[in-house]
């Protein structure tokens, strides 16, 4: 502005202050040379006029600029259009905005390259009786890559528009390329064809039991454990006792134990308190073999022990089964299993097998590896299934993200492994906007333990299309509201396990669902969503592939 207001003062007048006389002068004078008086002082009248005239001129120049300069923009009258150009940023956001599209330009090249060799890989496979099968996978699996490289190349456009003043205004997605059209959404649904998984029968004997002993961590760990044992007790043809909430969690306020025995057609699990009734209050069991010997056996402390006996139930001595220590399992079949733990003592247990790595493709594939009638043995109450479904109706919808975003205690257990698991903030809001921008959903449930601070960071970062995405999470106690009315007229609102299993149910209805991994509340939701066949392409671990930005150092 001010090399502007220099150039239009440097505009002066630059005409003579005093002009040449030329007129001429009379030939004939008088004596007493009176017209020569008269034309001098016609002429310094004159001269003084014209004197006056132009420093009054030279006075009220710089006035009439200084009052044009205050009521008009005297910049924009000398400025050209190449001015108009914001030197301090928008030189750097196109810098910035190219080169992000020349990294994605990359990444879909490598895209391309890996679907043409795919696609040649196929072309060259042999042809029979299984091909059609193979065709299927390969047709759908193309989808995917295409509407992958879709995706890419509209982040590709949206990144070179996003330094424009135009770019907000274009419209880059339509019916042609939306990756949703034509029902060929990316994150559809999993099938997982779950008529063909290997089961095994559980058919047991009424008067034998497995005693189950669940040890370690929260109550994931335990519902974990308990799955195991109930293979176990497939294997031993053996019924399984649930433990008491006296000594364990109160499993019958978060599972449906009566929904395991209709989906087999018969008995195979009992409460601890239906199995005491039987035993006419004395619980004795009768043999003890121990699946892990280290760090002690059965995995069992003290203070287990002590509410153990406290519940009246006595042990014979402990007996190891192997030599295995839960840091480093081993891999054992069904054979180890029916080997090492076959008995005919009526009354038996194994201790604690969070840890067993037993037949592990069979057990975690989706349904179990049980052969049932429903779509999973594990799962949340009737209470709480409704509870959820209603929580959904209320604040979400049908097409939601879930994201189990765990943070208490987890930075200090992150980064013990290798890589570590813990996501700064902004980071983590990156790979979720990743994950919305396939997902397309409006809404995303958040089920966490993480302060406000952490929380209100990452919902002011986590945006699409220009927009917040809300982070919903359930809401305290409102009479006015009924979602949760079950729970508080069955007397379970406020209880921290129900609302875990809540938590869970809720995000295993999600249309998509991002973890946190080495988390077995994760673990899971995620059973949960390959039993239900609610699992999508999309689900994934936070940030899943990727090394934090920046780790801290150890203690």
């Amino acid at each position: 502005m001010m090399r502007d207001r220099e150039s239009s003062d440097e505009e002066d007048d630059r005409e003579n202050l005093i002009q040449q006389n030329d007129h001429p002068k009379s030939p004939l004078r008088s004596t007493f040379q009176i017209d020569d008086v008269k034309d001098r002082f016609a002429f310094n009248r004159r001269f003084n006029f014209t004197f006056s005239k132009r420093y009054f001129l030279a006075i009220i120049l710089p006035v009439l600029v200084l009052i044009l300069y205050f009521i008009t923009d005297i910049k924009n009258l000398f400025q050209t259009t190449v001015t108009n150009i914001k030197y301090d940023g928008s030189i750097n956001s196109m810098r910035e905005s190219e080169l992000r599209a020349l990294y994605l330009l990359r990444q879909q090249q490598l895209g391309l390259f890996k679907l043409w060799n795919h696609t040649l890989a196929n072309d060259t496979s042999s042809t029979g009786l299984s091909s059609s099968v193979s065709k299927s996978s390969t047709v759908e699996d193309l989808k995917s890559d295409l509407l992958s490289q879709i995706s890419l190349n509209k982040q590709i456009q949206q990144a070179l528009l996003s330094s424009h003043q135009l770019g907000n205004l274009l419209s880059i997605s339509d019916n042609s390329t939306d990756p949703s059209f034509g029902g060929l959404g990316r994150c559809r649904k999993v099938d997982h064809n779950l008529s063909q998984r290997k089961t095994v029968e559980w058919k047991p004997r009424s008067d034998k039991y497995l005693f189950a002993i669940c040890v370690s961590g929260q109550m994931s760990n335990h519902l974990i454990c308990l799955e195991k044992h109930m293979f176990f007790a497939a294997l031993l043809n053996r019924v399984l006792v649930i433990p008491s909430s006296k000594v364990d969690y109160e499993f019958n306020r978060v599972l449906d134990v009566d929904h395991i025995n209709k989906c087999l057609g018969r008995e195979v699990v009992v409460t601890y308190e239906e199995f005491a009734e039987r035993r006419k209050s004395h619980v004795h069991i009768d043999k003890i073999i121990c699946y892990f010997s280290q760090p002690q056996p059965c995995f069992l402390d003290d203070e287990r022990v002590k509410k153990l006996k406290s519940l009246g139930v006595s042990m014979n001595k402990l007996e190891v089964a192997w030599n295995e220590d839960v840091k480093k399992p081993k891999k054992r079949t069904v054979q180890d299993i029916e080997a090492k733990f076959s008995t005919d003592d009526d009354v038996i247990a194994i201790g604690d097998v969070f840890f067993a790595d037993v037949e592990k493709d069979w057990v975690m594939q989706p349904g179990g590896p049980i052969s049932h009638k429903c779509k999973t043995l594990i799962e949340p109450s009737r209470l709480i299934m409704l509870t959820a479904q209603r929580f959904v109706q209320t604040f979400l919808g049908n097409n939601f993200i879930a994201l189990h975003f765990r943070r208490h205690g987890f930075l200090k257990f992150c980064n013990a492994k290798k890589p570590s698991c813990f996501y700064p903030v902004p980071q983590a809001a990156d790979c979720i906007n990743r994950v919305i921008e396939r997902a397309s959903s409006p809404v995303i449930y958040l089920s966490t333990d993480a302060a406000e601070s952490e929380t209100g960071l990452l919902q002011s970062l986590v945006v699409f299309n220009g927009k917040t995405v809300p982070l919903v999470k359930r809401p305290a106690r409102n009479s006015a509201e009924k979602w949760d009315a079950l729970l508080y007229r069955h007397g379970l609102e406020g209880d921290s396990q129900v609302d875990a299993m809540l938590d869970k149910t809720i995000c295993a209805m999600s249309s998509v669902f991002i973890g946190s991994s080495g988390s077995t509340f994760t673990d899971d939701i995620l059973r949960l969503r390959k039993d239900w066949g609610s699992a999508s392409l999309c689900d994934e671990y936070l940030c899943q592939g990727e090394l934090p930005n920046f780790i801290a150092d150890d203690e």
